[in-house]
């Protein structure tokens, strides 16, 4: 059966391959980006917004609702990262990364949990790192904003399953994005050298792992945070 998609973050790197992938399979997608389009197909709609916009988000969600009819899964995608000692990360900085990643799933998992809850079914994934388990230096605002992440979808997991919904998240290693292209390459081979498999993630390891999670049969899977690369939490 064809799904409803919303996935955040698609007009670059994983979420604009990751929603070009699902509609290449048929599927309708809804994507969301603070700039404007740079996917052009038939079932695809765009919002430009900020993941952090409470109205903006119940408004994208009821939208959808009402141009589809249903929503079956969320991927929680859009996210930003700053490498900074504590000491010289602005306050503004330590903001703007948690309104993103934390603020963005947690908005757009409540709303559109309200329509999966009428459905009784649905999947949401969130994004995590693999810079929380390894509490990488230089990443404490990113990495703690993504831990705020994890403990949420274990606790929506809880709230949600009852209803047919799971949760889970999904934590990639470096992948060859925009969201990496300003941490020294030292950082990230010593990064690497710290996973049991010693390269770069790629976007077919991050759509294993969704698809697993989104599959029909993965109903009993929830409350899951997968981290890529034999990294161990």
């Amino acid at each position: 059966m064809n799904k409803v998609f919303i996935i955040t973050g698609t007009r670059k790197g994983l979420g604009k391959q990751l929603a070009e992938y699902y509609l290449s399979k048929g599927h309708k997608v809804v994507g969301c980006s603070r700039g404007e389009a740079s996917i052009n197909h038939v079932d695809y709609s765009h919002h430009s917004m900020d993941v952090s916009d409470e109205e903006a988000v119940i408004q994208l969600v009821r939208k959808t609702k009402k141009l589809h009819g249903r929503i079956d899964v969320l991927l929680n995608n859009a996210g930003i990262a700053s490498m900074n000692h504590i000491t010289i990360t602005p306050g503004k900085t330590a903001r703007r990364i948690f309104d993103t990643n934390f603020m963005g799933t947690f908005l757009f998992s409540r709303e559109v949990a309200k329509i999966m809850m009428r459905q009784k079914h649905g999947r949401i994934v969130n994004y995590t790192t693999v810079a929380t388990p390894l509490r990488l230096e230089g990443e404490a605002i990113y990495a703690a904003s993504k831990a705020a992440i994890e403990n949420f979808t274990q606790v929506a997991a809880r709230e949600l399953g009852q209803f047919g919904i799971t949760v889970n998240a999904i934590g990639p290693t470096p992948v060859k994005t925009d969201l990496i292209k300003n941490v020294p390459a030292d950082k990230l081979e010593s990064l690497l050298n710290r996973q049991a498999i010693h390269r770069y993630g790629e976007f077919k390891d991050v759509l294993n792992v969704i698809n697993f999670f989104i599959n029909d049969e993965s109903d009993f899977v929830t409350g899951q945070i997968i981290y890529l690369g034999g990294v161990v939490g």
